[in-house]
């Protein structure tokens, strides 16, 4: 009996060691090189906490600390000099057919426009001041109103201006229909434009833009279901099919749980095509903020190379050692 109780304890042992070992990311040297996000471009930042769904953050932001507004031209080129290496975005289809640019679902926040922004034209959209509805200090003052008078783009506007640049796009719907005339768009791109994209929103439109292009895509139920089966059968170096040619982005209070992480789940991912960002923690709200601090660069591992998703790119990149 206790020479079956020691191999069964032997055998755990080894299987354990085994497992340990196929996880581990000493001497493995990632595949990817460090990349960094910026989330709506250079944008005004504000406080993540007591966030819902309808809250209109334009009227919260802290007192500024440069000009720039979010989803607009000046601020993508801006977050590109400042060091970004790919521009967040998020876009709305319009009623003359045109992809519009914009963060919110409705005008009313940021604008001095009113209602949904899908049932506009874009030729209305560009009239409208998208610096209205900026305040740091309860509405006492508006320091962005009157400069952000005809900077909403369109989509058009934007793959015109950065044609060699990387974007990731956000469908602000869950509209299927949405998905397939963005994917449409998208494919009339030259090949080696449209293979510097990638996509997430809703799960109808990124499950539709899927069936046309050949890009990663995300939808928070595709993310959900890569992180819980691989947290869940990772460590055989399985790697489920919803983490395949996607965007994942991991809280940096997760990271740690994954296996083989950093270097050997960053190489999983990245030979299933996958792209994965870092962002900030996430505490059991709909609502996780990014890596904005340099001392929030303490928290990722020495040497990290994956993905930083940021919504201060102007503090972080200067953080960072040179690559």
């Amino acid at each position: 009996m206790r020479r079956i109780v020691r191999f069964g304890l032997l055998f755990t042992i080894l299987v354990a060691g085994a497992i340990a070992l196929g996880n581990s990311s000493l001497w493995v040297s990632p595949q990817t090189t460090r990349t960094l996000l910026a989330h709506r471009g250079l944008a005004q930042t504000y406080p993540a906490t007591g966030l819902t769904a309808t809250t209109c953050t334009a009227a919260r932001i802290f007192p500024p600390e440069h000009a720039f507004i979010e989803n607009t031209l000046p601020s993508m080129r801006a977050a590109f000099a400042a060091g970004a290496d790919i521009v967040e975005l998020d876009v709305h289809p319009t009623t003359d057919g045109q992809i519009a640019v914009f963060h919110d679902w409705t005008l009313d926040c940021r604008t001095d426009g009113h209602g949904v922004t899908r049932e506009h034209s874009l030729a209305d959209l560009r009239k409208l001041d998208v610096g209205h509805g900026y305040t740091a200090d309860g509405g006492k003052t508006f320091p962005l109103r009157g400069t952000g008078i005809g900077l909403l783009p369109s989509l058009d506007e934007v793959l015109g201006a950065f044609p060699d640049k990387r974007f990731l796009i956000h469908i602000k719907s869950n509209d299927e229909d949405e998905g397939r005339r963005l994917a449409e768009r998208l494919r009339s791109l030259p090949q080696q434009q449209l293979q510097r994209l990638m996509i997430y929103g809703g799960t109808l439109p990124v499950a539709a833009a899927r069936q046309v292009l050949d890009i990663p895509a995300m939808s928070g139920i595709t993310l959900k279901r890569c992180l819980i089966r691989y947290f869940l059968l990772g460590w055989s170096g399985y790697v489920p099919p919803d983490c395949e040619r996607s965007v994942l982005l991991v809280p940096v209070n997760y990271a740690p749980w994954l296996w083989g992480w950093p270097n050997r789940f960053l190489n999983r991912m990245n030979d299933h095509g996958s792209a994965v960002f870092i962002i900030g923690r996430h505490d059991g709200e709909d609502f996780s903020s990014g890596i904005d601090r340099p001392e929030d660069l303490a928290l990722l591992p020495s040497g990290f190379a994956g993905g930083i998703w940021t919504n201060r790119i102007d503090r972080i990149a200067p953080a960072l050692p040179k690559r």
